[in-house]
């Protein structure tokens, strides 16, 4: 017994030990040295200083869309992209790392040195764009099917719209082009990247010109991955301010998605860690102070994880609330093993109790035969046959043969002797007040 109190003891650590391990979710990011990628770094240290519950593993890739393939492939349990980029059948929102705002623009200084027309100054609305030019920042195909959008909505022709996309780092180069005749830069209001361009455009083409997006509502209403925003005055620059005024806009958030499949639990206690540790992330990276929970109260895509969205709304499951059903199940299942364990064993033991009641039938035979006993020698060696089929049936009992009612049921029958045995000796002995004296002892005395 000791032995196996040891071994239980031993499994139950070690189970013990090995719940209580970190999780560990690989989460696919990239392009190295980008904001993402450096935020998620971050995030990665943050855990592992604070975190006894969840560690995360990055995976660098080329790109949002990279991640979100090893995503879909399960080759990663989280991924960072945009909420407009192709996404996975079964990728759902866990955060919001950021808001990604659309600004459009146009330059309204004088004629560019070495262009031919001074078209950049008569783009005042969105609706003016047919038959211009629009630089797009990045070259992501995400801005460019968010700029189709904007001009569909705005009741512009997309295909009477021509396009270039430069690259991030290229902002000087974007500015210098003389064909272009409005930009559009997606990020967050506080963007370096969006910053920069807005600063260089103006040094080479004029103070901007803020395009609205009057249709943004529309838009949010056609499509669950945009929302309706407005960019706030002088946002981009105090003095002179830009913009003016409020703006109308479009924004898609930039976000952390995790695979349908990834358990309540895991994304649960991710969820919890994200925000214990934000301020710390946001101490090594400043737009780890972006990251928001995401709406539940909405329709959404890609939808809200499970387990999210039971940290949010404060519906999350304790271990009672998922498991009980299956204790109540065994519960129910260890009685009905009880009920056909107890059955098979008298149907095991079904001759022990042909035998118990083999014994009855001779202790009533035995009384029976008490009524012609004709003196107190025969008496005697009746008792005595009682006495041995006493023994044999408290030897059976004693076995486990006997259950406890069939021996209650023999009590009765021993009870039934003894009152027949008192009778008959006094009857013999011709005084009843001698019974008391006389009487063969007890069932509690033979016991």
């Amino acid at each position: 017994m000791l032995a196996v109190g040891f071994v239980v003891f031993g499994a139950a650590a070690g189970a013990l030990f090995y719940v209580s391990q970190p999780e560990t979710l690989r989460i696919a990011v990239g392009p190295a040295d980008s904001d993402d990628h450096q935020l998620v770094e971050a995030m990665a240290e943050a855990f592992g200083d604070e975190s006894r519950t969840v560690r995360l593993s990055p995976i660098t890739t080329g790109g949002a869309v990279e991640s979100l393939a090893l995503l879909g492939a399960g080759k990663a349990d989280l991924a960072i992209g945009r909420g407009d980029l192709g996404m996975p059948a079964h990728a759902q929102t866990l955060a919001v790392l950021r808001k990604n705002y659309a600004v459009l623009w146009s330059p309204t200084g004088a004629q560019t040195k070495g262009s031919k027309k001074k078209a950049a100054g008569k783009v005042g609305e969105i609706a003016d764009l047919a038959g211009r030019k629009v630089a797009i920042i990045g070259r992501t195909g995400a801005n460019l099917e968010l700029l189709r959008t904007i001009l569909v909505a705005s009741g512009v022709d997309p295909d009477k719209v021509a396009t270039i996309q430069y690259g991030t780092e290229e902002t000087e180069k974007l500015a210098q082009d003389a064909t272009v005749d409005a930009y559009l830069a997606v990020g967050p209001l506080d963007s370096r990247i969006t910053v920069a361009a807005i600063a260089a455009t103006s040094r080479s083409r004029g103070a901007p010109k803020f395009l609205p997006v009057e249709t943004s509502e529309a838009i949010a209403l056609k499509h669950a991955r945009y929302e309706a925003e407005e960019i706030p005055g002088s946002i981009f620059n105090a003095n002179p301010p830009w913009p003016e005024d409020k703006v109308e806009t479009i924004s898609v958030n930039h976000l952390i998605l995790a695979r349908k499949e990834l358990s309540e639990a895991k994304v649960a206690a991710f969820y919890r860690q994200l925000f214990a540790v934000r301020d710390a992330i946001a101490q090594r990276v400043a737009g780890a102070a972006h990251i928001t929970k995401p709406e539940t109260e909405k329709e959404a895509e890609p939808a809200v994880h499970r387990g999210a969205a039971a940290v949010i709304n404060g519906t999350e499951r304790t271990f009672l609330d998922k498991y009980s059903d299956y204790f109540w199940f065994a519960l129910l299942l260890l009685s009905g093993i009880g009920s056909a364990a107890a059955w098979l064993r008298r149907y095991l033991n079904r001759d022990d109790r042909d035998d118990t009641t083999s014994h009855r039938n001779r202790i009533l035979a035995v009384v029976s035969g008490l009524r012609d006993a004709g003196s107190e020698q025969d008496l005697l060696v009746s008792q005595r046959e009682v006495d041995a089929i006493i023994g044999e049936a408290l030897k059976r009992y004693d076995d486990g043969a006997i259950e406890q009612e069939d021996l209650a049921a023999f009590g009765l029958v021993l009870e039934l002797f003894d009152h027949a045995l008192a009778e008959r000796r006094a009857a013999l002995q011709g005084d009843p007040a001698d019974q008391a004296k006389t009487s063969a002892p007890t069932l509690a005395s033979r016991r």
